[in-house]
């Protein structure tokens, strides 16, 4: 049986341009709460994160006494039961919110797989797997005509956890979306890319090598205007 080490600050094993742990940076950093940042090169994943989670994905956050959490909406809400200042998780609208996030998790993120490495998936064209993730552009648009985020006039849990991804699939065809019909999401989009707060999370770190010294990240209190 593995232990797992105690240690002073959490212990986040990031990759920067990964949604998931973008997500997830996003939080901590609105938050204020300071985690140990190692940052991972995909291609060679450490073996102190393969140890304490053995499906080798990130994020991973492992906390002071030793539990760790891996999955990022998790990650999320754990920094945000730290310090929700920002009322990402208003009570009013957090259903709503969740059932965005599935839908974006599920199938818009199966889309954009497909629409991204069309080549690794021939039994459709990159042009279908587009069309299938607008449908989810359609709804947002209509979400973004009617208040500045997608639940409410401040950005908050569902904006954090689904920009990332919106970020991903217009980066395929970047001359197609800025000519597409979804003006209020390009909006939204390029409100959250100009902010302080997507400078901090996209802030590029060395990968992680053992023993090297420590690097936190967090500390910093940021927000979207």
């Amino acid at each position: 049986m593995i232990e797992l080490a105690l240690t002073t600050r959490p212990i986040f094993y990031s990759f920067r341009r990964c949604p998931y742990a973008m997500r997830a940076r996003l939080a901590i950093a609105i938050t204020g709460v300071v985690v140990e940042l190692r940052e991972v090169e995909l291609r060679d994943k450490p073996e102190a994160m393969l140890t304490v989670s053995p499906k080798g994905t990130v994020p991973v956050l492992q906390l002071e006494n030793g539990e760790v959490i891996d999955q990022s909406l998790d990650i999320m809400c754990w920094a945000l039961r730290q310090n929700d200042a920002e009322h990402w998780l208003n009570s009013a609208w957090l259903q709503n919110a969740v059932q965005l996030i599935r839908h974006n998790d599920g199938e818009f993120k199966y889309h954009v797989d497909r629409y991204k490495y069309a080549d690794r998936y021939p039994a459709y064209s990159a042009l279908y797997y587009r069309q299938q993730g607008e449908l989810f552009l359609t709804d947002l648009e209509r979400r973004l005509n009617q208040s500045q985020f997608l639940c409410g006039d401040y950005f908050a849990l569902a904006d954090a956890a689904i920009l990332p991804f919106i970020r991903q699939f217009a980066a395929v065809d970047s001359d197609w979306f800025e000519s597409s019909p979804y003006p209020a999401v390009k909006q939204w989009l390029n409100r959250f890319l100009t902010s302080t707060l997507f400078d901090v999370v996209m802030t590029k770190y060395q990968f992680w090598k053992p023993y090297d010294p420590l690097l936190f990240f967090g500390s910093e209190k940021t927000g979207v205007n």
